[in-house]
Order: C-alpha cells, then sequence, then structure tokens
C-alpha cells in the first residue's frame, strides 16, 4: 500500500501544488482545506503523516496540532509543518505544539520530499529491541520502544517519536556530549542546516517530563558549545535523585 499523506491548506494553488507531486513521487494524498476538515480526515484515514499549514480558517495549524496530539488515535503521527512564518519564535510554537519538523515557504518540492520520507523512516523503524548493540536501558531509565516510553524511576512516561528517539541518541552515548550536528543526523535523519533551536526545544520537552526542575537539569545537561550530555546516577545518589523525581511527580500531580 502507498503511504497516505494528509494534505491540510487552505491555498488551493498550493494544495494542488505540492498534492500532485506527492502523487507523482509515489504517495496517496488525502487533502482538506481547514482545521475541521483536516481533523475530521486525521480520524477518518490515520495517515501515515500529516503536512499542516500554520494559518487555516476555522481552526489553525497550531491549535490543530495539539489537538491531533492529544487524541490517542491521532497522537503519535508525525507532523510537518508548513508556513509563510519562518522565524526563531514561530518555529518554537511549532515545534510546541507538538510538531515534528517545520519547512518555511517558499520551499523546495525536493527538500520537502526528503523530509518526508525521514519522518516516515523514523516512525516506521525497527523495534529497537531487535538490535542487539542498543543501548535501551542503564540505571533508572529503561526505554520501551514497542510503546514509545520511557520507564524513569521505575514509572512509564510517555514520549512522542521525536522525543524517545533524542532520548535514545543520548542513552547510546550515556556519559559523553553529544555534537548537535550528530543529534540532528540521526534524529531527524538529515541534517537541517545545524537548525540547533529544533534540538532546544525538544530538549526542554524531555526535560520537563524527566528532571525535577527542568530549569535546573540534573540528567539532561547542556555542555555550552559543544553539545548535550545524558548522566545519569546511580548508588546512593540514584536514591536520592529518585526521591526528587518522585516529590516533583506528586507535585505536579496535586497541581492538576
Amino acid at each position: 500500500m502507498k503511504p497516505c499523506i494528509l494534505l491540510i491548506e487552505d491555498d488551493g494553488d498550493m494544495r494542488e501544488l505540492v498534492a500532485g507531486h506527492l502523487e507523482h513521487s509515489g504517495f496517496d494524498v488525502q487533502r482538506a482545506e481547514d482545521g475541521i476538515k483536516g481533523q475530521a480526515l486525521a480520524l477518518q484515514y490515520t495517515p501515515d503523516l500529516v503536512l499542516l499549514d500554520l494559518m487555516l480558517p476555522k481552526v489553525d495549524g497550531l491549535t490543530l496540532c495539539q489537538r491531533l496530539r492529544r487524541d490517542e488515535r491521532t497522537s503519535n503521527i508525525p507532523v510537518l509543518m508548513l508556513t509563510a512564518l519562518g522565524s526563531t519564535k514561530d518555529k518554537v510554537s511549532g515545534f510546541n505544539s507538538g510538531a515534528d519538523d517545520y519547512l518555511a515557504k517558499p520551499f523546495d518540492l525536493e527538500e520537502l520530499l526528503v523530509r518526508i520520507k525521514a519522518l516516515l523512516r523514523r516512525s516506521d523503524r525497527a523495534p529497537l529491541s531487535t538490535k542487539h548493540n542498543e543501548i535501551l536501558s542503564y540505571g533508572c531509565l529503561t526505554l520501551v520502544p514497542e510503546r514509545f516510553e520511557a520507564i524513569w524511576f521505575d514509572e512509564p512516561v510517555r514520549l512522542t517519536h521525536l522525543e524517545f528517539e533524542l532520548l535514545h541518541c543520548l542513552l547510546q552515548r550515556h556519559g559523553q556530549t553529544v555534537a548537535p550536528s550528530l543529534i540532528l543526523k540521526e534524529v531527524w535523519g538529515y541534517e537541517p542546516d545545524d537548525d540547533i533551536e529544533t534540538i532546544r526545544v525538544h530538549v526542554r520537552h524531555l526535560r520537563t517530563k524527566l528532571e525535577p526542575d527542568p530549569r535546573k537539569p540534573r540528567f539532561i545537561k547542556t555542555v555550552y558549545g559543544a553539545g548535550y550530555c545524558l548522566e545519569l546516577p546511580s548508588g546512593a545518589h540514584e536514591e536520592e535523585l529518585g526521591r526528587l523525581v518522585q516529590q516533583a511527580r506528586d507535585t505536579r500531580r496535586t497541581a492538576a
């Protein structure tokens, strides 16, 4: 079967241009011209990937992306945001809403195709447990690829595909500084011009889920000018930090 792509774009000419190119490249394309129809088609077809314009009538792209992420039926579908707003602030807003990648208009159709294929490769990759040389567990952290979860101090933490891949990339090199260029290549599947802000946003998301205090990270550390380092505790130090993590969990649950 052909991979199914849902294209949500209100500009008719752009919609047909992109859809025609993707169909010629071997994809099945469903089209929507506004956010409401886009959400309905996402639930109807559960596509392999969503191409989502930011400026949409009825329901805007940021809101729609958040809705897709909250719904279990669509939460793991890769989302590539297409928009004329290309500033760093706009990119951060897109990633914070749950987008996996971001492409500013005008864009080259071949670059769009490369990014789509990279996202599809990542979402369709073989379970990590089949790769015997992969590290899936260290101390208080265990990755569960079948569910895209992290068992973190004995409790499951749900991750997006991209967050899972990023954490796995760091876990493979536990205790080492991992350069942004390597993270981009392994996690995103291509090298998008050393887009450091892309990594920063997703590291921040991971810290929110794993760190007792995301503003003062103890586990996912920034090595300024060099990259990121995952440092996991052991022994008595692990017990101490485990109590801090549990206290933070309890506080968040009470606040919710």
